[in-house]
């Protein structure tokens, strides 16, 4: 696999290279004003840090990665007044409007979160990644995120939503990039920051770092521990983060940089509830035994290569190393965890195992060129991915009640998987006028999927897996347009996007399972259309209406063979369509009559997410007895999709005092594809009602030197859950927590 990385970095590297020297070559004299001018900001530009407000808008080109004619947003996390310990989502992404989140986890370790109909599981329907690089278990054939970083430690956020698939690859959501924090912000060789948080059910945090920067450098290096006992009973948690990087400028064109994160935490799993147990008591739990553990290790080498002002190369090598281990009573809620009569133990619980081992590299170009008088800019990229998944599941644990994942035994289940993946891609900015731009792009995919090994054993015999190995090739375009008015804008985007069939859609037991030799990866497009900008510095909005087509959705269905018996069929069953209205406002009133008020602004902002997400013809075959029945889903609403996601609210900020108070409300919501409404004995089916949460913080900055913040989340106690779970972490009922308050105090030395 080295060699391959290295053959492939050395080939884009000279391609890019050549291609940037002949560009750089050609670029605009300085001293020609016959054509507009424009400003590239770097990689580590602190977009929005002469700014108190939390939201922005992403500039045209930033670094090597194009932004124009995207629905886009940036969260500068510093301006955030909230709870950021606890990773609160509904806080950040407040002013991101049609973000849906799972609040099945207080503690904040596991983010689920999506938009425009999408699952939230995870975030596995955005490309999720860390300062420009993947950081999910496997983004083509496993991409869910059980990692996310620890708030504190963010710089910003960016979100860049369907259109973001040209760039960034596989996912219909868009892409989501955590920058942490490099020292690029401090202006002095050292500085020591430390963050002690102190709240409801235990928790303790601790975050502290170091950073620096002097004229050829800047490091930052963090440590950070979160303890909680949990809302709810048995779901106490540890989680601590290690982090360092250092950049160092080789010359004024040549910078090189080096990161390295570990991520270790262990949570008590409380299980899922049944209707009748969440409406009697939702703080309760019937599963003491069940334990989830992760370890997450990423490193990078990131290098900029500045050819001209105007053209630039960036290369990254990453790599990911994680282990995911869970041990539990997985039995449906209804049956009780209790001592066996015979055994007079408990029963032994269930360990799963999974074992990521990642590595890819990306190289990116972006340069302007001219064609007569005009000057436009390119963007290209090349990127190489390998992943390699060991699964064991299913091993016998012990009866014990703590974490212990010996088994007896071997892994009835025990699998290979890997994937392989090559991409190329190029946007360009064509400046049709001083106010229109064009932006299409093009991207080339190959995929390459391998599954072997055993998925059970019968009788002390081996049940082999269906040996598959996939490989696809496939082109994707988009273009995007902007119109300038003023300080806004008017945009438009249409960008194919797909997602990768799965190891689990791969997988099958030879016994009872068939695999479509003709399974497709799901495909479709986004298309956005809106009108965003700001007016002067009391008003900020971005009104858009979208349209998201998922085609060749993967299913199983349910056959009969010519003896008579039945085995499973999972093939391309349907599509859906996701239509609707993103809205975001967000205007100061005071200064509409006072651009500088002596007594401090108010901020008030409405963020509106209206989404109509419907399946088209998907075909269900289910068996009943010893026949087939055929259904159709036609015109059912996705489910864990509400319809109206609504969060308002209004801050106070007067020197370094600021106040926010803010209201999250959002419809109900099916949890499976028959659009069931009554809930079933286990809780895993029924509707997901509607709930409206509060919270409010308040925080000071007495001077550069020392803040401190507090805040009390779902202020009214609101009684209500996000999440019914088929499986783990459930099965049943997931209850989002109840009141809690925290306080921060910070130093800077």
């Amino acid at each position: 696999m080295m060699k391959k990385l290295l053959l492939f970095l050395n080939g884009c590297v000279f391609t890019v290279v050549s291609f940037a020297q002949q560009q750089s070559a050609n670029a605009s004299d300085p001293g020609d004003t016959s054509s507009p001018r424009f400003v590239y900001l770097k990689e580590i530009t602190i977009v929005g840090s002469g700014s108190k407000s939390d939201i922005h808008q992403l500039p045209e080109i930033v670094g090597t990665s194009i932004f124009a004619g995207k629905k886009n947003s940036l969260v500068v996390i510093d301006n955030v007044n909230g709870n950021i310990v606890n990773n609160t989502m509904r806080q950040v992404v407040a002013k991101i409007p049609g973000i849906q989140i799972w609040e099945s986890d207080g503690s904040g370790i596991q983010i689920g979160i999506a938009a425009r109909g999408l699952s939230p599981n995870r975030s596995w329907e955005f490309n999720i990644r860390q300062n420009g690089y993947d950081i999910s278990s496997d983004p083509f054939g496993y991409p869910e995120a059980y990692y996310t970083p620890q708030l504190q430690a963010v710089q910003r956020i960016q979100v860049v939503r369907g259109a973001g698939s040209i760039q960034y690859g596989p996912q219909f959501g868009g892409m989501v990039n955590f920058i942490l924090r490099d020292g690029s912000d401090i202006s002095k060789p050292f500085q020591f920051e430390t963050q002690n948080t102190v709240g409801s059910f235990g928790l303790v945090n601790t975050y502290n770092a170091i950073g620096g920067e002097t004229s050829k450098a800047h490091y930052y290096a963090f440590f950070d521990h979160r303890n909680a006992d949990g809302w709810r009973q048995n779901s106490r948690y540890n989680v601590n983060t290690g982090f360092a990087t250092a950049s160092y400028k080789l010359s004024d064109k040549f910078k090189l940089g080096v990161e390295y994160m570990r991520w270790n935490m262990r949570s008590q799993q409380p299980g899922g509830l049944t209707d009748a147990q969440f409406n009697t008591d939702a703080r309760k739990s019937s599963r003491s035994r069940n334990w989830f553990d992760i370890v997450w290790n990423t490193a990078a080498i990131n290098s900029d290569y500045y050819f001209s002002a105007n053209n630039r190369l960036n290369v990254k090598l990453y790599t990911v190393l994680g282990d995911r281990n869970s041990i539990g009573f997985l039995q449906p809620i209804t049956v009780k965890d209790s001592i066996n009569a015979s055994t007079l133990t408990y029963n032994n619980r269930t360990v799963d195992i999974d074992k990521y081992r990642n590595a890819g590299a990306e190289a990116r170009y972006l340069g302007d060129y001219r064609i007569g008088k005009t000057t436009h800019t390119i963007s290209g990229g090349i990127r190489y991915f390998y992943g390699k998944t060991d699964r064991f599941r299913n091993g016998k644990g012990d009866t014990g009640s703590d974490y212990n994942i010996n088994i007896e035994g071997v892994f009835p289940t025990d699998l290979d998987l890997t994937t392989s993946n090559v991409a190329l891609f190029a946007e360009n900015i064509f400046r049709i006028t001083d106010k229109l731009i064009i932006i299409p792009g093009i991207r080339f995919e190959n995929i390459r999927n391998s599954i072997e090994g055993r998925v059970g054993i019968s009788n002390g015999t081996e049940i082999k897996a269906a040996n598959e190995t996939r490989t696809r090739r496939f082109v994707l375009a988009a273009v995007g347009a902007e119109y300038h008015i003023g300080e806004t804008e008017l945009y438009a985007n249409f960008a194919q996007a797909y997602r990768p069939a799965l190891f689990s859609d791969l997988t099958a037991n030879v016994t009872t399972d068939v695999i479509d030799p003709n399974l497709e990866d799901a495909k479709g497009y986004n298309i956005d259309f809106g009108y965003r900008g700001k007016v002067k510095d009391f008003l900020f909005f971005d009104v858009s209406a979208f349209y998201l087509r998922y085609n060749n959705r993967i299913g199983t269905l349910s056959q009969q063979r010519t003896d008579g018996s039945f085995y499973n069929f999972r093939t391309n069953v349907g599509n859906s369509v996701s239509k609707g209205v993103e809205a975001l406002v967000e205007i100061d009133p005071i200064k509409i009559v006072n651009a500088n008020p002596c007594y401090g602004s108010f901020s008030i902002f409405s963020s509106f997410g209206f989404t109509d997400a419907r399946y088209g013809n998907l075909k269900v075959i289910t068996k009943n007895g010893n026949n087939l029945v055929e259904s159709n889903l036609k015109n059912k609403y996705v489910e864990n999709a509400p319809e109206r996601i609504f969060r308002a609210g209004i801050s106070y900020l007067f020197k370094g005092l600021a106040i926010t108070y803010q209201v999250n409300s959002v419809s109900a919501a099916y949890s499976d594809a028959n659009n069931t409404v009554a809930a079933n004995a286990a809780s895993t089916s029924g509707l997901i009602p509607a709930y409206v949460v509060s919270d409010v913080s308040a925080s000071y900055k007495f001077n550069k030197a020392y803040s401190i913040k507090a805040g009390i989340n779902n202020l009214y106690d609101a009684v209500y859950f996000t999440r019914r779970a088929g499986g783990y972490p459930g099965p049943g009922v997931l209850p989002a927590d109840g009141r809690s308050f925290f306080v921060t105090v910070g130093a800077k030395f």
